[in-house]
């Protein structure tokens, strides 16, 4: 071979050795669409109905329904000051929603979207809550008053209260009778028994800490917590040992998993999402990080079509001067949206 053919096959070489490189590099994701919602308060949680293709946005003294198929707001649910959480229960129709500011748990049709009583809870500002259908109970967890409330999703009465050793964050279920917490002040995970309503174990989550999304695989047994110090921790469910622990971007608060994929998504209020992979032998990875919108750090997963929602908004510029570090700033009127993020494939 002589020299200008060497030059020229190093060059073709190169050339498909990058090519390979960039392709193995693209995003796996594309942004569908910003949906924009109407209304200027803020959010919290998000939660999707694979069935319908309806998701549920907290968002200031209200929820809205969106159907996610034609981009409109379906139904708007009132009166839900301090709005945080909302779970489904399914096999009784209906839904439930924690109400921070009010200290109530409405409790709506999910056929209708009609109101069909307000529960007072038994602690302070009601957070995260989920359904549980082994038990047929909704646990709420309050944020200021370290305990649970326990309601009886087929009577809406309360049946319990649960003491916890700090304050609650959000949880996640096994459908075999097992409530999964996280203490995020104490950086630990415990586990309720959702017929016996007493706390069995304690787990801590180091590295992780001040954890506050969870998800969990059901078929693998694995709980994925995401951590204020920009990780993902993944814990065996049965045993709670941790058997990884991967990075995740500035600003983590959610997390969700699908099962179709065997991936699970941290929403990071910096504007990203952390996708980790599951890989045989029980292996994880980064596989890659989506681009999304700054403020977009809860997330869902529509476990049928395989998109993810997030809702977020645009700011006005940070605040400056004395304090100013302690100050979130303003969002711009009109912006807040729905990030609809689509497989590729």
């Amino acid at each position: 071979m002589n020299k200008t053919q060497a030059i020229f096959s190093f060059a073709v070489f190169l050339g498909l050795t990058l090519n390979t490189q960039a392709q193995s590099k693209a995003s796996a994701y594309k942004p569908a669409k910003k949906i924009m919602v109407e209304g200027d308060g803020g959010w919290d949680y998000i939660t999707s109905d694979p069935e319908t293709g309806y998701v549920y946005i907290s968002h200031g003294t209200i929820v809205q329904v969106l159907d996610t198929k034609t981009g409109t707001v379906k139904a708007t649910i009132p009166d839900t000051k301090g709005v945080h959480g909302i779970t489904l229960a399914k096999d009784l129709h209906k839904g439930f929603i924690s109400n921070g500011k009010d200290t109530s748990v409405t409790v709506f049709d999910l056929n209708t979207f009609a109101t069909i009583t307000k529960v007072k809870v038994t602690g302070k500002n009601p957070d995260a809550l989920i359904y549980d259908a082994f038990s047929k109970k909704v646990f709420v967890f309050n944020g200021r008053s370290s305990n649970a409330t326990v309601i009886d999703a087929t009577t809406n009465a309360v049946v319990a209260t649960i003491a916890l050793d700090g304050k609650p964050e959000f949880s996640a279920v096994d459908g075999k009778g097992k409530v999964f917490l996280n203490i995020e002040d104490k950086s630990t995970l415990v586990v309720i028994n959702s017929s016996s309503l007493k706390v069995e174990q304690s787990w801590p989550i180091a590295p992780g800490q001040e954890a506050s999304g969870l998800a969990m695989d059901v078929k693998n047994n694995r709980l994925f917590l995401v951590c204020d110090n920009k990780l993902m921790v993944i814990l065996d469910a049965s045993t709670g040992k941790v058997v990884s622990n991967l990075p995740t971007g500035e600003g983590t608060d959610g997390v969700s998993f699908d099962p179709g994929t065997e991936r699970a998504f941290a929403s990071n209020g910096q504007g990203t999402i952390t996708v980790v992979q599951g890989e045989k032998g029980g292996n994880y990875k980064v596989v890659e990080n989506i681009p999304t919108q700054k403020g977009a750090r809860t997330i869902t997963v529509d476990t049928n079509t395989h998109h993810l929602y997030l809702p977020t908004a645009e700011f006005e510029p940070a605040p400056v001067g004395e304090g100013s570090e302690k100050k979130r700033p303003s969002m711009k009127k009109g912006t807040f949206c729905i990030l609809d993020i689509a497989p590729l494939n």
